[in-house]
């Protein structure tokens, strides 16, 4: 007996989203409705990528679907409709990830590793490149993906953008100078600069918490 392959037809689906996108340019309530239902669980989940205040996330994907419900008359099918809704998203975080660094920020070099005269390292930690094993092992903790995300934030802001455009939503480089208006150049020397920044940061903040481990009661 043949075997029903349980995969969704691309077909189909294409066929379906076509008439989702008629609907929504028609102006139909219910056809709102059925995309924020739909997609409302996986564009929360990439709005809270940007942010650790859960209130924070749901405002950038109120402000994600403002702006499709506006613009979805734009929408010319070039593209998936859940792509398009994606960059939405990841833009409504950008700009409200802006709006909230009013204050002042700590510069890059503050947070880079520092050498000596002769080449070496002068504050502790494993070599560039790496995390030590016992950070690598502490970093698959819940505690410690927190402890990730909330020293993401820590970045200056243009170094934050690249970070979680590049290694948390992986978009390309050609995506995120087009997205920043950089050239890829700039988008791969600030990622380098940030992954840098936030290494130095979670050693040392790993090797407090590790120290507050084996203080003697």
């Amino acid at each position: 007996m043949s075997q029903v392959s349980s995969t969704s037809n691309p077909m189909v689906d294409d066929s379906r989203e076509r008439e989702l996108v008629r609907r929504l340019q028609a102006g139909e309530s219910r056809a709102f409705e059925e995309l924020v239902r739909e997609n409302s669980p996986r564009l929360l989940a990439v709005a809270r990528r940007f942010f650790p205040s859960e209130s924070d996330a749901m405002d950038a994907l109120q402000d994600a679907y403002l702006s499709a419900f506006k613009a979805i008359g734009r929408f010319d099918g070039n593209s998936k409709l859940s792509t398009w809704l994606h960059r939405i998203v990841v833009n409504a975080c950008l700009m409200k990830l802006r709006a909230k660094s009013r204050r002042p920020e700590a510069q890059i070099e503050s947070m880079l590793p520092t050498f000596d005269s002769s080449g070496h390292r002068v504050s502790e930690g494993s070599q560039e490149g790496r995390l030590s094993e016992t950070a690598e092992d502490a970093l698959h903790r819940k505690e410690s993906r927190e402890l990730v995300r909330a020293t993401i934030h820590e970045l200056p802001e243009q170094y934050r953008e690249v970070l979680l455009l590049r290694d948390i939503e992986e978009l390309d480089t050609d995506q995120v100078a087009q997205m920043l208006d950089l050239t890829a150049g700039a988008v791969k020397t600030r990622l380098h600069r940030a992954r840098l920044a936030l290494k130095q940061l979670l050693e040392a903040k790993l090797d407090r918490l590790r120290g507050r481990e084996v203080a003697p009661s």
